[in-house]
């Protein structure tokens, strides 16, 4: 299908409510609007995302941002060719706060709606952006996942391993918590850790003794609390070097176990690969980053990191997948659930178990 196409985006699929219209012809896809309202003053007094409080939030403010990403990007509901709207995975009010608004539009205008996995656009932004081809292998990690998947067409993916409890993201953000640094804990551990001696203090590397790309991170971020606490025990507290030297070494000792998972995960591969891409606000990291590009040239492939504001939570990536899938003949479809839960490759096995509500990762 080459004739243009022009997609409105929704995502809600955690504390970010967004909007953002792309449109696609036969050359690079332009992204004419983005909109994005993340929701860190509401929730920081608590130390986390609040589900509630939350999809309260994107009840009272998708109806506006998506207006507004009408707005910037010049046209109206009539010009769309289709909306798509992130179904799952994530907190369950918030998609589900997306999903009305996104059936009502497309009801109302008579539009084709595209229910899209969230990860899905993390996965595809590289199309996006750099419009590589497929297969490649994308690291998607994130606050909430950290996956290595192999991408082999538009929804054909591959999960090579994963996170098997807390997220890289996740356990920045509680390691700033053990140290009294603010939210989000990624910058301030990173901002912390380049004044700081990452071999002071060795922690363990988890799992890389172990075949296989699965990878954890909750027994490093035990063991920076046990260090922590011997600080205590010996001084009466910890020192500002203190603090930036253990999140010097917690930081090195992930930026390794992932580097070290990616160099696996493209053996494990077994095809070409046209690029090994990255996203996820944890790949902002600039030590993390500088690791996963230096296995990258050894691998002798590409090394694809979409900008940061398309990395994180956004519509644009929801968008484009839309577009991706009407321009693959994958039908719109009114009749979907908003999904807590939705692995992108469901014949893996559950990397966090299952429940009623299905298959976590």
């Amino acid at each position: 299908m080459d004739r243009t196409l022009t997609l409105l985006g929704i995502e809600s699929s955690c504390d970010d409510t967004a909007a953002a219209v792309v449109r696609a012809g036969s050359g690079q896809p332009e992204i004419l609007s983005s909109q994005v309202l993340g929701q860190t003053s509401l929730h920081e007094a608590f130390g986390g995302v609040v589900p509630e409080i939350a999809a309260r939030a994107h009840a009272e403010r998708l109806d506006g941002v998506v207006e507004d990403a009408l707005a910037a990007a010049g046209v109206t509901l009539d010009q769309m060719d289709g909306i798509a709207v992130t179904a799952g995975p994530g907190l369950i009010g918030g998609v589900l706060s997306g999903v009305m608004l996104a059936r009502g539009l497309a009801v109302a205008r008579g539009l084709p709606l595209f229910p899209v996995n969230h990860l899905a656009g993390h996965a595809l932004t590289p199309r996006l952006t750099d419009g590589i081809a497929f297969p490649y292998l994308m690291l998607l990690v994130s606050g909430g996942h950290c996956q290595f998947l192999l991408v082999k067409g538009v929804d054909r993916f591959v999960r090579l391993g994963g996170t098997i409890d807390d997220a890289p993201g996740e356990a920045f953000d509680k390691t700033a918590k053990l140290l009294g640094l603010p939210q989000p804990g990624g910058p301030a551990v990173e901002a912390e850790a380049a004044s700081g001696d990452p071999k002071r203090f060795v922690f363990p590397r988890p799992l890389l003794d172990r075949d296989g790309c699965d990878m954890s991170f909750s027994g490093l971020k035990t063991a920076l609390l046990r260090a922590r606490d011997a600080l205590v025990a010996d001084k009466g507290g910890i020192t500002v070097q203190d603090r930036r030297d253990l999140c010097a070494g917690f930081q090195a000792a992930v930026a390794e176990v992932l580097a070290k998972k990616t160099s696996r995960a493209i053996e494990m591969a077994g095809e070409e690969l046209t690029a090994l891409a990255v996203a996820g606000g944890v790949a902002a990291n600039k030590t993390i980053r500088a690791n996963l590009e230096s296995v990258s040239a050894k691998s002798g492939i590409p090394f694809i990191a979409p900008p940061l504001k398309l990395c994180t939570d956004n519509a644009a990536m929801i968008a484009w997948a839309g577009i991706e899938r009407l321009r693959a003949g994958i039908s719109p479809t009114m009749e979907f659930v908003a999904r807590p839960r939705w692995p992108l490759d469901d014949r893996a096995p559950a990397l966090l178990g299952s429940g009623k509500k299905g298959a976590k990762a």
